[in-house]
């Protein structure tokens, strides 16, 4: 899924062959509703580099194509119309279309535009984190829904810390868990002390599904050292999520003091998939 959004901050169109320049578009900063829906219908082309000249035609006409882009973007029978549209949106940059990208987001019954849509929905920091949290707040969403969403808040990170400390306080566990992960940059750029009281509170959280994200991100930022002891008790869990978390992280300190619990673990684990990862932690740490 990662590597995808990242293609979506780009564009899809980059990867596809093109036939030719001739079909170049000129654009000028005003235009009237006719060239701005000649310019839309254009977003329907069957060629990569055609649909990408005509979003740059739309976004230097901004944001006075809004109505057309997104009647567009929530009403064309043409899925590429639609996938195109969303990217287009991301183009012009006016938060006025959040309500309508959310819409695509959670409505669209093509996946491509729900992902096109979340790509457009990242780039607009703390305005889209209020938006992005009624989502993973909502029961109806799919299990990909709620990890776009998720994606989308950690990708906002440090452009919004005050939003997602907020957020990361919620008693709704996916808010919580996903907000948890979104303070990686933020923590790793401040080492602002309240975000990382927050993952201390979040690795002993009553929900699995926010400890394991809190024990992932102590493994990214090296430098929450009081955790460590903590990580290394995580081994004795009875959730194997929770084991293969807290062993991987402790992969990633290098934690010698790891090794003599992970024998110990070793010994009396059940679980096939958490035993190869144990034998991986004992050899990666030992080197």
């Amino acid at each position: 899924m990662d590597n995808f959004l990242k293609s979506e901050l780009t564009t899809e169109e980059e990867r596809e062959k093109t036939k030719g320049d001739k079909h170049n578009i000129r654009s000028k900063k005003k235009s009237s509703q006719n060239d701005i829906k000649l310019l839309i219908k254009g977003l329907s082309d069957e060629n990569g580099l055609v649909r990408r000249n005509y979003a740059k035609a739309i976004a230097e006409i901004g944001s006075s194509a809004l109505p057309e882009l997104i009647k567009a973007l929530l009403n064309s029978k043409n899925v590429i119309q639609r996938r195109a549209a969303a990217k287009t949106l991301k183009l012009v940059n006016d938060p006025a279309a959040l309500p309508h990208l959310i819409k695509a987001f959670t409505n669209d019954s093509d996946s491509v535009v729900q992902f096109s849509a979340a790509g457009a929905i990242a780039i607009f920091g703390e305005a889209a984190v209020n938006h992005l949290i009624i989502v993973l707040e909502n029961q109806e969403y799919t299990e990909m829904q709620y990890g776009l969403a998720a994606w989308c808040l950690e990708f906002i990170g440090a452009k919004a810390p005050n939003a997602i400390k907020k957020a990361a306080k919620s008693k709704n566990t996916n808010v919580k868990s996903a907000a948890i992960s979104a303070l990686e940059e933020h923590i790793r750029q401040s080492q602002d002390q309240e975000a990382i009281e927050l993952v201390e509170s979040a690795i002993n959280d009553t929900a699995e599904n926010v400890q394991i994200e809190a024990i992932k991100l102590v493994g990214k930022l090296y430098r929450i050292e009081s955790l460590i002891p903590t990580l290394i008790l995580k081994l004795k869990n009875k959730n194997p999520d929770i084991r293969k978390a807290s062993i991987f992280s402790l992969i990633q300190l290098n934690i010698n003091e790891a090794i003599n619990p992970l024998k110990d673990l070793l010994k009396i684990e059940q679980d096939n998939n958490v035993r190869a990862i144990i034998k991986l932690a004992i050899k990666k740490i030992k080197n």
